[in-house]
């Protein structure tokens, strides 16, 4: 991986990707104590930045690969994505999907094209459904962190904060980015240090799950000890990836680790104060912004909102916080 790698992929993804903005609220910069910029991937395509590394991946495809199709393994925002950009360059998509996905994931799935084939998460192998699929059907796998494609795609996130950053007179500030994989982390990590080295990457995970920050702590990858059961599921993997954990291991700060809690707080108060919806993995950046002020340094932090893909009945559960307080 490296910056030109991003670079191409931003090319590719001009006039196909929305670039969001930085967002901001005197309320967030009070309950902070500091000045808090939010990157709301929730409003990219397919409701998460996703779009991004699927569309970087599927458009650098031959016409052949394309007429195949391809095959992508996911809880959902990674499904969606790639999904969208089958569709949108008329190649035929299978996406491999936990059962107990968010419905409004696997729904807006199949709404896109795409073929679900459902498999228990605690029981079976993803990857070994998918490599079966792909072989059998000569199918292209689109790994949703570990696959140099995506990590670019992902990047253009990092590229766009750092235009934007600079245009707001910020050059030092945290970024603080859900990670699961490490896909989007790394990816920011690296056209941070290309475009904005003032811009440090701190990955954010929910209890339980926090993989890469124990793997930053330890200096080699941790492997979670369960794979399910998280309101966080955007963002539930097993471990780092091969070729994002190396990344963040040079260029990410301390990982940060909130409760989930937390989570559903923060998407209260981006819907209160932004007016975004956020899903409970999206929402762990801000919540380690908002919640845990103290872990962080600087008199400025980017928190990015990272997917808004949720279900009714949890967004409920996040906004009856606001009646409470």
């Amino acid at each position: 991986m490296n910056i030109e790698m991003i670079r191409a992929a931003a090319g590719r993804l001009h006039g196909a990707v929305r670039e969001t903005p930085l967002l901001s609220s005197p309320a967030l910069d009070a309950i902070a104590g500091r000045r808090v910029l939010v990157k709301p991937e929730c409003l990219q395509h397919t409701g998460s930045f996703k779009f991004r590394g699927g569309w970087s991946a599927v458009s650098a495809l031959p016409p052949e690969a394309l007429e195949r199709g391809v095959i992508a393994y996911s809880s959902g925002n990674h499904a969606q994505g790639v999904a969208l950009a089958a569709q949108r360059h008329g190649a035929p998509a299978v996406i491999v999907m936990p059962s107990d996905a968010p419905a409004v994931k696997i729904a807006n799935t199949r709404a896109l094209g795409a073929e679900v084939v459902l498999y228990d998460r605690a029981g079976e192998d993803r990857d070994a459904i998918g490599a079966a699929i792909a072989s059998e059907r000569g199918l292209t796998l689109i790994r949703p962190f570990d696959e140099p494609l995506v990590i670019a795609g992902q990047g253009t996130t990092g590229l766009e904060i750092a235009r934007q950053a600079a245009a707001t007179g910020v050059t030092r500030a945290e970024v603080l980015v859900p990670c699961g994989g490490g896909g989007l982390s790394a990816g920011i990590a690296l056209a941070c240090e290309a475009e904005a080295p003032g811009l440090r990457v701190r990955p954010a995970e929910p209890e339980g799950f926090d993989d890469a920050a124990r793997s930053l702590a330890k200096g080699s990858i941790q492997r979670n000890t369960r794979l399910s059961g998280s309101l966080c599921d955007a963002i539930v993997t097993p471990q780092p990836g091969n070729l994002t954990f190396p990344i963040l291991a040079r260029l990410a700060g301390p990982g940060l680790v909130v409760s989930e809690e937390a989570a559903l707080h923060a998407m209260a108060m981006a819907f209160a104060h932004l007016r975004i919806v956020v899903e409970p993995g999206g929402a762990v950046a801000l919540a380690a912004a908002l919640f845990h002020p103290d872990r962080i340094a600087g008199d400025t932090v980017i928190a990015v909102c990272s997917g808004g893909n949720v279900d009714a009945g949890v967004f409920a559960r996040a906004l009856s916080m606001l009646e409470d307080a």
